[in-house]
């Protein structure tokens, strides 16, 4: 399960007339995409591809990401408005075009492919690249951390996937139009991909713009609509109607992917990957926060399992869900470069009442930090079916300050250790594990200094909880609780905790899973 399916579509015809709309009105509109998605989802799925040019098809990637679309030749600012557009060639793994359309005064314009429009670089070409060639993606700068300064707001390539910044970011987790079948093991996830974008031009004083797109896959078409908004935290307002082929019951909806190698509760996972390297911690995110139906604020840390690992978790009518970054402190990366304290969360909120589905967590097992082998996505519980296309809408959010999106105390660390009473003369036993959880913010500070007022309620599905004590940590201004668990050796247990305070919760619920995983279980992961 490639975390950058390369399947983008090729245009039939790259310089296509103008579109005019299909309802007979004066503009090119959403209605319009959504027709085309009825449209294609009612006929045979055609996967065909051309083949690139070998010269194109045999790029590595530093040769492909060496082409550079020219800022003199960026589109949308004719109208005098801060967005600018640029395209990505094709090559490397992106071996799919996409159509590329601009809107003026309602007319869909398709933007046609010229070498003239890139710097080729370093990379060189023995012979002439077709006139038709296409795109693979494209990307919008905006003046979004210095007024005058056009920095990359919004990047589309490969599949369904984009990612987006807000001020002061760097690029980490992606969002995907959609997913199918994800966590299947028998290789039948689909990706879908996008066919088709129209871009809005946005006038002088615009403060947002909007993408409309067409996606397709072997059993649905989708038409959506991109409202992006740059601010310090940017934020999109997806709408999107999936039409299927046939009935499915993989739908991933608002699916996020991202990497997580080692974080501070599986350091003791390295004798498993041989990890030698001067940075203590590598992950774009470092946990799943939602907010249930109900109203209850979870927090599920992420991890790097030795195989393949899916959970579930209720989300009837979820109110929100993210993969976060909360950790952001450098000393815990150590990575100038990269810059993970740096990488951004991605709030979802939904708009109007999802209904009945759960949300889909996969953690795949990775030896290095190149992989994003975290996915996450919210499955609706009945399947989608041809009479009955799937419209949602919601909000993501890019931001910084996670401790914005939540109410009252939080997770901030989650430690493991073998279950020895402190100060004694036990030994480590197979089936018993300590788990730490720190908790800073909200109510949580007041306590700090009387902790005797503060109950951890705890509970595990399988096996017991046999010893539990909380202590003050004044150098977060926190609380760490402490749990030792006890199941049969090979067993698992799913786990819950949060701290109470005069008969009410002060925190978040911590839930988090165990099996008593061991290296030696284990055969070694293969190179990437």
């Amino acid at each position: 399960m490639s975390a950058v399916a390369a399947t983008a579509a090729f245009p039939a015809v790259a310089q296509s007339p103008p579109q005019q709309p299909s309802g007979g009105g004066s503009r090119f509109t959403y209605d319009d995409v959504i027709k085309r998605a009825r449209d294609l989802a009612a006929a045979p799925f055609d996967n065909s591809v051309p083949a690139l040019p070998e010269n194109l098809a045999r790029l590595d990637f530093d040769a492909w990401r060496d082409i550079r679309f020219r800022s003199d030749r960026a589109m949308l600012g004719n109208t005098g408005g801060p967005f600018r557009l640029h395209m990505f060639h094709l090559g490397h793994l992106f071996k799919r075009p996409v159509t590329i359309n601009t809107m003026r005064d309602g007319i869909a314009t398709p933007v046609p492919y010229s070498a003239a429009l890139f710097d080729y670089g370093r990379t060189k070409f023995d012979k002439q690249l077709p006139v038709n060639l296409g795109f693979s993606g494209f990307r919008i700068h905006y003046p979004l951390n210095k007024p005058g300064q056009s920095d990359e707001l919004v990047s589309f390539v490969g599949s369904s996937y984009f990612r987006f910044l807000g001020r002061n970011q760097q690029y980490g987790l992606s969002a995907r139009g959609l997913s199918v079948n994800t966590g299947l093991l028998n290789n039948q996830e689909e990706f879908p991909f996008f066919r088709e974008f129209w871009f809005d031009t946005p006038g002088p004083n615009a403060d947002k713009i909007t993408i409309f797109a067409l996606l397709d896959s072997e059993s649905l078409a989708g038409a959506y609509k991109f409202d992006f908004y740059p601010r310090k935290d940017s934020y999109v307002d997806v709408t999107a109607t999936v039409c299927v082929r046939t009935p499915q019951s993989g739908v991933g909806v608002a699916p996020l992917t991202s990497m997580y190698f080692m974080g501070e509760n599986d350091r003791h996972m390295n004798d498993r990957n041989k990890y030698d390297d001067f940075r203590p911690e590598m992950h774009d995110s470092d946990g799943l926060q939602f907010q249930t139906g109900s109203g209850e604020w979870m927090w599920r840390p992420l991890r790097n399992p030795f195989i393949q690992k899916v959970a579930y978790f209720d989300a009837t009518d979820v109110r929100g869900f993210g993969l976060i970054q909360r950790d952001r402190n450098f000393d815990h990366y150590q990575d100038i470069e990269l810059a993970y304290e740096a990488r951004p969360s991605y709030w979802i909120e939904p708009k109007g009442k999802w209904g009945e589905g759960r949300l889909e967590l996969i953690e795949l097992a990775t030896k290095d930090e190149t992989f994003d082998n975290v996915i996450l996505a919210w499955r609706p519980k009945e399947p989608v079916t041809p009479d009955h296309p799937l419209t949602i809408a919601y909000r993501i959010t890019s931001t910084l300050e996670t401790e914005k999106i939540g109410a009252g105390g939080y997770v901030l660390n989650t430690f493991e250790a073998p279950a020895i009473a402190l100060g004694s003369s036990e030994r480590a036993e197979l089936g018993k594990r300590r788990f730490m959880v720190e908790f800073i913010g909200g109510e949580v500070p007041y306590y700090v200094n009387d902790p005797g007022a503060v109950e951890i309620v705890a509970s595990a599905s399988n096996g017991k909880i046999f010893r539990s004590f909380l202590t003050p940590n004044p150098r977060i201004n926190g609380l760490r609780a402490h749990i030792d668990v006890q199941i049969v050796p090979e067993q698992s247990t799913d786990m819950r905790l949060f701290l109470r305070a005069g008969g009410k919760p002060i925190t978040e619920t911590w839930v988090y899973s165990w099996n008593d995983e061991r290296p030696e279980n284990f055969p070694p992961l293969p190179s990437p």
